[in-house]
């Protein structure tokens, strides 16, 4: 097993990674009163639900299975959890356990963050997207029809389990979408990684042990790093979202489920790359470098030929990135060197979305 921490001074919380849930004694020393609510969701409660219980064999526990998907990443969804806090009458010392993916722990976190104005929580990620990126750093939150992720808290969990063996059950489709995410902190902080990951990447997509453990350790160390230095997503934490702005307009225009957010994070990704080669940032090998690497993953490097220009300037001017009016990009002035920008000439960000196209066979991995 390793561990690592994210220092945010009495915010701060460990990352273990490894076997976790074969030891009781790390989730139990997280756990505050004999209350527990254990969130998952549909297609996580028959895998893994039961192993979890037994581990929390002692406590007064209630669990709550919500439906899975993105498309259900929403208040309403989020609702089920707080009516079987209730019922249960769970206190304010009770311990909130988000069991699943991505929307699982946003919405657990949120949950925590809003029930009697917040009460402890404890991320078990089971994806390897989660693992590496949403269960770490504290942000929570639902979607609305408008825009992912617009209704949200920054809230901290007191720990996370990341148990690699989880991932064996991963299908395919979700693994790459988790790799997405890996490949990210190569491009924004850690050129080394980006190497490697140009080295190791099938053995990744073959859930080789050892090779998963070293990428979440390392993942998981950048983040960290970018979010003790700025929590709250004043300025540094911003280039975390390389690639999103493109990839949540693809997300809402073509409904929230249809592409994976690993997905449409991989393409968004290849078109910042790309534009930041039009600005004359960084040489063109690192764009080819870039898709070559997206398609050994089986990820995306093409959009949707139905999004318009038109369409993508709007659903971007949507998210949460917009300061002033102005869209803000992530871009890069080299491999491992991210920063953030409201300076992009509209002709190349228009030549950006058009040779981002291909037909819609060859958009998205399969």
């Amino acid at each position: 097993m390793m561990e690592l921490n994210v220092d945010l001074g009495e915010r701060s919380y460990p990352i273990y990674i490894g076997q976790v849930l074969t030891q009781p004694e790390l989730l139990a020393k997280h756990i505050r009163s004999q209350q527990v609510c254990v969130v998952t969701n549909t297609t996580v409660a028959p895998l893994y639900l039961d192993n979890l219980l037994k581990l929390l064999a002692g406590f007064q526990v209630t669990s709550v299975i919500l439906p899975d998907g993105e498309a259900h990443k929403d208040l309403q969804t989020l609702n089920k959890i707080f009516d079987e806090l209730l019922h249960a009458r769970h206190n304010r010392n009770t311990t909130l356990i988000a069991l699943g993916g991505g929307v699982v722990g946003d919405m657990t976190g949120f949950a925590a963050a809003c029930y009697q104005r917040g009460v402890n929580f404890i991320q078990i990620p089971t994806t390897l997207l989660s693992q590496v990126d949403s269960s770490v750093g504290g942000k929570t939150g639902v979607n609305h029809p408008l825009g992912k992720n617009m209704i949200g808290a920054f809230y901290q969990p007191q720990a996370v389990l990341a148990d690699t063996d989880v991932l064996l059950t991963l299908p395919e489709r979700e693994l790459s979408a988790g790799i997405a995410e890996v490949i990210k902190y190569g491009l924004i902080t850690d050129a080394e990684f980006f190497h490697w990951l140009e080295v190791n990447v099938e053995k990744l997509l073959a859930c080789n042990t050892e090779a998963l453990a070293y990428a979440i350790h390392r993942s998981c160390v950048n983040k960290a790093w970018v979010v003790a230095a700025d929590e709250k997503e004043n300025d540094l934490r911003a280039i975390l979202n390389l690639g999103h702005t493109f990839g949540h307009a693809i997300e809402t225009a073509m409904g929230y489920g249809v592409w994976l957010h690993g997905e449409a994070v991989g393409a968004g990704m290849l078109m910042a790359v790309d534009l930041s080669c039009r600005m004359g940032l960084v040489e063109p090998e690192l764009v080819r470098r870039t898709q070559a690497l997206l398609l050994r993953a089986h990820l995306p490097i093409a959009t949707p030929s139905e999004l318009s220009d038109e369409q993508y300037l709007q659903l971007m001017a949507v998210d949460k990135k917009v300061m002033d009016g102005k869209i803000r990009l992530v871009l890069l002035k080299g491999l491992g060197e991210a920063f953030v920008t409201s300076d992009v000439p509209r002709d190349l960000l228009l030549q950006c979305l058009q040779t981002s196209r291909l037909s819609p066979e060859h958009a998205r991995a399969s």
